[in-house]
């Protein structure tokens, strides 16, 4: 009776597959646990899994029904075009760039919310006052030309981004050329509810007009800008806060 283990024939290099399909001879047909036979199986099994992770990264990019074969020695493998290597590569690069991106955009919002006194969205409008001997302006308090904008007081400067994303302000203005600012009369917008408002004058004539939701964000605006900007406020506006 064959005794199993003690005939069994050990190969050095089994992580190899085998050239020939039909067994060796002089070797039993039955292969426990151990064998070339499992680690085949094993391997097989490995290289099935790493196709399906490759195919799954290739669905990432845009083309679609990339072309697969087989090749002499059973391995399956996808075969592309130069045109679509080209592609590929291509959008290889776009996605470094963007990746590249996003980077800088996080490392900027992270060092704007590190450094600066306060930031948050605020709506925003500008308007600018009648130089001497030109007639006042007109009344615009119903023009809804607000704009949302993301305000970060930091150093000296008050910046206005579009986004907090951005990596450069749209506007800004210094402190020091911060003359007066003050509360504004309050307002309803249609499914909004009340905004509460204040403006920030400049030396060059400039008013910014800005108005929240929250009260509370409002007051915190309003004592930080009075600090830094070392000007009073002024709180007699109909309706002021």
């Amino acid at each position: 009776m064959d005794d199993g283990l003690g005939k069994l024939k050990f190969i050095p290099d089994h992580f190899e597959e085998s050239n020939s399909e039909s067994p060796q001879a002089g070797t039993s047909s039955y292969s426990p646990p151990g064998t070339e036979y499992s680690w085949r199986s094993q391997r097989h099994s490995w290289t099935r899994k790493s196709l399906r992770s490759a195919a799954y990264m290739l669905k990432l990019f845009s083309l679609r029904g990339l072309p697969w074969s087989s090749s002499a020695d059973g391995q399956e493998k996808v075969v592309l075009t130069a045109s679509e290597v080209e592609s590929l590569r291509t959008e290889l690069a776009d996605l470094e760039e963007r990746e590249a991106l996003r980077k800088a955009q996080l490392e900027h919002i992270d060092e704007l919310l590190r450094s600066a006194r306060l930031s948050g969205y605020l709506y925003i409008r500008t308007r600018w006052t009648a130089l001497p001997g030109e007639p006042p302006p007109l009344d615009d308090t119903e023009v809804d030309d607000w704009l949302p904008r993301f305000v970060v007081l930091q150093g000296p400067c008050l910046f206005f981004y579009l986004f907090s994303t951005d990596l450069s302000p749209q506007d800004s203005t210094l402190l020091s050329d911060v003359v007066e600012l003050g509360s504004l009369p309050s307002f309803i917008r249609e499914d909004e509810g009340t905004r509460y408002a204040f403006y920030i004058l400049t030396r060059q004539g400039l008013r910014y007009e800005c108005s929240s939701l929250s009260k509370f964000q409002l007051h915190s605006w309003l004592s930080a800008l009075q600090t830094d900007c070392k000007v009073g406020s002024d709180t007699n506006a109909p309706n002021g806060i």
